[in-house]
């Protein structure tokens, strides 16, 4: 044989060395990703739904052979708690999410992992998950607050601050069910605020992870060190399709709340936080990535391969920060008591609620102004050389909104108006139109400070080239498209 063909000899007796289970861990978390759309619940595409809109989904498992569908619990108002239980194996396996009403990725990615284990019985990991896991998913665990998409439930209490005085039927309800599986491993399944980034550089930290502490000393025990290996074991998975964008969130011992009990009575307990992704508002993205991370810890836990992880690694996740905004200005010129000065200004896009809390519109806001240089933006625009200039009301007075498509949009905002009069203003806050609509008897404010709605112009040499509506960066001829809505004031 000669030296070529005995070396690649050696090469291919080294490779067949390597445990199966490497290759079937890299192989899987692959094909969770490049086929999810296969197995994404296409009826909850939005954040906000409501406890009946889950319930004919759950349903949908009460006959399959492979599932057991329990009713474990109600909520204050009467709405059932359901357990979803897969699989025939020793060691059990306990995800609940949306304890917190309106935080709501994970339990859509719940049904996605569960349309991804009904239809792919043959599938290598789905047998290996079926075979050694009893895995119980309890999706919206506060379904009072989702149908308000309200973080706190109908008692007004916060669920996650209740483990130990269990006055919520939510709270008992996850108490028993913890306690009658005496569940192995526990996942609490939660979304934080889009305005979270891994400590220290621009990218948001879309998924954040933390194993609880359970004493204050934050000790390290197996439990704890369990969570922590299969946290490591995530992390390297979400590094491949969200480089750089996993926190770390704060482990300070919170003796009230679940995550920190649980991890104390013996489950190894991981908590998931789903914040934010560049223009994924809905985080249709960020459930896609629940999908891949959950479903390759309960392949790890099935195989013990994150038995092998290093606990060291864990410590090296970025910590979360919170320092984005939707917006921010750079070195923008604002001019006060014949004064210039120079600011960078952080500008965010609030959602408020409308109609049946399913929908809603965009209020923006100053957040901060001043010295910006550690903060970061979803979007970020250079405003050197421009000039800040309070926006104008426009000369005549409209009767109503019917009138408004005779305006030329483009030449108003070139002219730098950021108000229209009316005799009679529409009853909602908000507005399709990208010019705020204001009464007779409104005048602009011309102080610029946090807490003030974000609408102001951009000039340079006298001449508007940009406008911020509402929160909304855009050119004067783009504002119809880039301006989702203005603001109606009274």
């Amino acid at each position: 044989m000669n030296k070529k063909l005995l070396g690649l000899h050696k090469v291919l007796l080294l490779i067949l060395m390597i445990p199966n289970s490497i290759f079937s861990q890299i192989d899987s978390d692959h094909i969770f990703y490049e086929n999810y759309e296969t197995y994404k619940t296409e009826d909850l595409d939005q954040r906000r739904f409501k406890h009946q809109d889950i319930q004919p989904l759950i349903d949908n498992y009460r006959t399959k052979a492979d599932f057991e569908v329990r009713k474990v619990g109600e909520s204050i108002e009467g709405r059932s708690l359901d357990l979803i239980s897969f699989g025939k194996g020793d060691i059990d396996v306990f995800l609940w999410s949306q304890m917190h009403g309106d935080e709501s990725t994970a339990t859509i990615a719940i049904f996605d992992i569960l349309n991804f284990l009904d239809s792919e019985k043959d599938d290598e990991s789905v047998a290996s998950i079926s075979e050694n896991l009893r895995v119980h998913f309890l999706p919206m665990l506060n379904p009072d607050g989702a149908e308000e998409f309200t973080r706190r439930n109908a008692l007004g209490i916060d669920v996650n601050r209740d483990a130990l005085r269990l006055q919520s039927p939510e709270a008992k309800t996850l108490k028993r069910v913890r306690d009658s599986l005496e569940a192995d491993f526990g996942f609490n399944l939660h979304d934080q605020s889009r305005y979270y980034n891994a400590e220290r550089t621009d990218k948001p930290a879309t998924i954040s992870f933390l194993a609880p502490a359970y004493n204050y000393e934050k000790d390290i025990n197996e439990v704890r060190g369990n969570a922590m290996k299969l946290i490591v074991v995530m992390n390297d998975v979400l590094q491949k399709y969200a480089p750089g964008q996993v926190g770390r969130y704060n482990d300070d011992f919170e003796p009230r709340a679940f995550g920190d009990n649980i991890q104390k009575w013996g489950t190894s307990t991981v908590l998931i936080e789903s914040g934010g992704f560049p223009g994924d508002r809905e985080k249709q993205e960020i459930r896609k990535l629940n999908f891949v991370a959950i479903l390759s810890a309960l392949k790890s836990i099935a195989t013990g391969a994150y038995s092998d992880a290093d606990i060291a690694q864990y410590e090296e996740i970025p910590n979360n920060d919170r320092m984005l905004f939707d917006l921010k200005l750079e070195a923008v010129k604002y001019e006060l008591n014949g004064k210039e000065y120079v600011l960078d200004l952080g500008i965010n896009l609030y959602e408020r609620d409308l109609d049946d809390n399913t929908s809603f519109y965009y209020s923006a806001g100053i957040i901060d102004q001043g010295d910006l240089s550690t903060s970061y933006g979803y979007e970020n625009f250079d405003a050197s050389g421009y000039k800040l200039e309070f926006g104008k009301i426009y000369s005549e007075v409209l009767k109503d909104t019917t009138e408004l498509s005779n305006l030329d949009v483009k030449e108003l905002l070139k002219k730098g108006v950021a108000y229209i009069r009316m005799e009679k203003l529409p009853e909602q806050a908000y507005t399709d139109f990208p010019i705020n609509l204001v009464s007779r008897e409104f005048e602009v404010s011309k102080t610029l400070q946090p807490g003030m709605n974000a609408c102001f112009f951009l000039t340079r040499e006298g001449k508007v080239e940009f406008v911020v509506m509402n929160g909304f960066l855009s050119s004067p001829e783009n504002a119809e498209l880039q301006v989702e809505n203005a603001l109606i004031f009274r």
